[in-house]
Order: C-alpha cells, then sequence, then structure tokens
C-alpha cells in the first residue's frame, strides 16, 4: 500500500445536473487528503469521472505546487476512437500531468482490468464515483476494499 497516494475511478457517464456537486465534493476531498498529507493522485485517464477527477488535481497544483497527477491508462491508443472534444481535453491532462504510465502497449482484452488494479496496488485510498456494482468501476471498489484501502464513494458523500 502507498501512503500518500490516491487513486480514481467512476463511470464514464456522470449526470449533467449532478456535475457541480460532484466536482465541488470532489475538491472538499482532495483538499483534506492534501492537508494529511497525501500527495499522488493516480487517475485512469477514461472519459467521465476520471477526467473530471484529473482535472481537479490539475487545477489544485496552482494552490498545492507539491502534488502530483499521474495517469495509468491502459494502453497507448486508448483515446481512439473518441470525439475531437474528447481527445483534446485527454491530451491537454495529459500534456500537464506530472507521469504517464501505460499498463499495455496496445488494446488487449484484459488492459483495462490491469489498470485498474495498478490503481489500486499503487494507493491507499480510492476516491470513487461508484453506483452500479456490475461496471468496472464496481470491480475496481471490490478490488480497493479486498486491498484494505480508504474508499470514498462520492455518490454517497
Amino acid at each position: 500500500m502507498y501512503e500518500g497516494a490516491c487513486c480514481f475511478t467512476g463511470h464514464r457517464k456522470l449526470k449533467k445536473d449532478k456535475l457541480s456537486e460532484v466536482k465541488e465534493d470532489l475538491r472538499k476531498i482532495l483538499e483534506a487528503l492534501i492537508e494529511n498529507g497525501y500527495t499522488d493522485f493516480l487517475a485512469g485517464g477514461a472519459l467521465g469521472f476520471d477526467t473530471v477527477a484529473a482535472s481537479e488535481v490539475l487545477d489544485l497544483k496552482n494552490k498545492y505546487p507539491n502534488i502530483k497527477l499521474i495517469l495509468v491508462l491502459p494502453c497507448c491508443n486508448q483515446a481512439d476512437g473518441w470525439r475531437k472534444k474528447d481527445v483534446e481535453v485527454y491530451e491537454n491532462i495529459k500534456d500537464r500531468c506530472d507521469k504517464v504510465i501505460y499498463v499495455s502497449q496496445n488494446y488487449e482484452s484484459d488492459c483495462m482490468r490491469k489498470r485498474n488494479y495498478y490503481l489500486v496496488d499503487h494507493s491507499s485510498t480510492c476516491v470513487c464515483y461508484y453506483t452500479n456494482p456490475r461496471s468496472g468501476t464496481g470491480m475496481t471498489v471490490k478490488y480497493a476494499k479486498q486491498k484494505g484501502l480508504q474508499i470514498i464513494n462520492l455518490t454517497k458523500s
């Protein structure tokens, strides 16, 4: 377990009417974690919650220059097939993050699971936006619980 490291996992689709509330809650949690010594924040680079979390960490770097955003990506071509607007946001986050880790060079059937396990295996806290236990997010949260991580679910805060 990596003390001072927090990973994110969440659904790709967030309700637009909840987005500002999710961002506000996330910012409060991030600032509390930073005040308690967290410096490393790991995001999986997916659309939805991952993008929101990565963007919030990057914004907080202005106030807390010692924190790091580490992108843990499933493969080099993750954004293939995404809308142009989403690719631009993704590339901007990649350009501004502190480190990029690829768990596979090319897409493989289990590269998403490998990415999710890497996130958990290199963190002590998991901040999530989780409502569906039968999703990749659900499986990641289950794995994080098995590994003894502190779980902070924004859908319950």
